[in-house]
């Protein structure tokens, strides 16, 4: 290679106080680990001797904890977007140690080039090989990486061998233009190609490139219990009904999923009805269920942004390569999830709710209201344009303290106008077409857990006037019940009429 070899202590030499870095990966696959393993240590020293070390961070979405958990620990972070998930970050944000801003994940590359946002100077990359002439094939993910390396001043390369390099070929690297000249993003089908299989960069602007091999930090998902496994079967039982109604086409539709136990119980669901036929997948994460259910024959093609899977699926991808490059393709995330595309291919959309009040309002985000707990993600670029947008949840949590579904939402992420399905395991509220006062009904008859039925009819009464029968003195009552006694159960209504 002609590039400079460095450690990775090295290349966290050459990043100072301020700087603001673009990193590749999309959850914890594809991350770059080591530079910023090493960074975190110089933030400590610096900040030891009376220095300040702060960066901005932009990522794809999620990392490993050797990005978001060193950094937040190192107290190195000034501003983060945007999707998170790791612990120590999430506690940094609520005390609000760092700034954080939402964000849908198929606007952050384009905010990027709008200049909405400051540019990122250096772009911290994982690839899986790299070429003398600037092309950059990289591992498990793409998210931001074309565009935070186009728009970097200087690019540190983490040469993962963990990955094979005859990884080449999986990837689907193409940007849009622009406004005013902006054209379709020609996608027609899940299995379309319309980019290269590289990012190409300038050599020069390669600063080094840092060898290592270490594997994702993707974590074993948690197993299904029957709680999701019965979610998963109302989904799947739901899709079925609107095959055989003809609202969907005997040949299905293309399918995008969620991340979690949850979504990974749908698709085995979906999977296992044989009115469902083999489908395609247009998402942003691919999980180990769709890897399972194309050894199986059942998906028969996936379009992502990230091969999210546990260390065993991801090693029988890499050991069955030739099989899955026929039917997998990663792209940047704002072609996976972009929200043109969900409508022209008319996706299934598939995506896990916080909590869901009973007029069909969704929040993603935030618990009781005020603490962070990831992020938006892509359900907002995927639901709002969906041929058919499904929400999922358990309808309680913490052994039935708290109800999933609220008289009104603490935070609102999605409003009752992109939810048209709502599902938990004790059944499907079918909203296209209803009224506030209908949707209410429908959802406390088909979604609510038994002892919460009763709590939310009396909460409909105390609010008679009005389209939307809200009683605005009540209608945070199961949240405030929650924060004084830990249970939502005890709500009091006497002093909410």
């Amino acid at each position: 290679m002609a590039y400079k070899k460095l450690s990775a202590e090295e290349a966290a030499a050459l990043i100072n106080n301020g700087d603001i870095i673009g990193f590749s990966g999309f959850t914890a696959a594809g991350c770059p680990k080591t530079i910023t393993t090493a960074l975190g240590k110089r933030a400590e020293e610096a900040q030891a001797k009376g220095n300040p070390f702060k960066i901005g961070i932009y990522t794809g979405a999620s990392t490993g904890d050797t990005i978001d958990g060193v950094l937040a620990r190192a107290h190195a972070i000034q501003f983060r977007t945007p999707y998170q998930s790791n612990n120590d970050l999430r506690a940094a944000l609520n005390k609000r140690e760092a700034h954080y801003f939402d964000l849908h994940l198929s606007e952050l590359p384009q905010y990027l080039r709008y200049g909405f946002l400051a540019k990122p100077n250096i772009a911290i990359l994982e690839a899986s090989a790299i070429t003398d002439d600037g092309k950059i094939y990289l591992t498990s993910a793409v998210g931001i990486a074309p565009t935070v390396a186009r728009l970097a001043d200087k690019i540190f390369i983490e040469l993962n061998h963990y990955h094979p390099e005859e990884l080449a070929g999986i990837h689907d690297i193409y940007e849009p233009a622009d406004p005013p000249v902006r054209r379709e993003i020609p996608v027609y089908a899940p299995g379309d190609r319309i980019g290269v299989p590289y990012i190409r960069v300038n050599p020069e602007k390669i600063a080094g490139i840092v060898e290592t091999n270490l594997p994702n930090e993707v974590g074993a998902f948690t197993p299904s219990d029957e709680v999701t496994n019965q979610i998963g079967r109302n989904v799947a039982n739901f899709l079925s009904s609107e095959i055989k109604a003809g609202r969907i086409p005997a040949s299905f539709l293309p399918v995008q999923s969620g991340v979690g136990n949850i979504a990974n119980a749908v698709l085995g669901a979906m999977g296992l009805n044989e009115d469902i036929p083999a489908f395609r997948i247009y998402t942003e994460v691919i999980q180990d269920s769709v890897i399972a259910l194309m050894k199986e024959g059942r998906i028969t093609f996936a379009s992502g942004c990230s091969l999210t899977l546990s260390t065993p699926a991801l090693e029988d991808v890499y050991h069955h390569l030739d099989f899955f490059k026929q039917k997998i393709l990663l792209r940047p995330q704002e072609i996976s999830n972009s929200p043109e595309i969900a409508r022209r291919l008319g996706l299934i959309s598939i995506n896990t709710a916080l909590e869901a009040d009973i007029f069909g309002n969704i929040n993603s985000t935030h618990i009781t209201g005020t603490k962070m707990m990831n992020g938006i993600g892509g359900s907002g670029d995927f639901c709002r344009n969906a041929y058919l947008s499904i929400f999922t949840t358990p309808s309680t949590a913490k052994g039935g303290k708290i109800s999933a579904i609220v008289p009104m939402v603490s935070h609102l992420d999605h409003s009752e106008h992109s939810v048209k399905i709502l599902i938990t395991e004790y059944g499907v509220a079918d909203l296209r077409g209803l009224s506030p006062i209908q949707r209410a009904e429908t959802i406390i008859e088909n979604c609510v857990a038994p002892e919460y039925k009763d709590l939310l009819k009396k909460y409909l009464q105390l609010g008679q006037t009005g389209h939307t029968p809200q009683n605005l003195v009540a209608a945070l009552s199961f949240h405030n019940a929650f924060n004084q006694t830990g249970d939502m159960r005890n709500v009091d209504w006497k002093t909410s009429r």
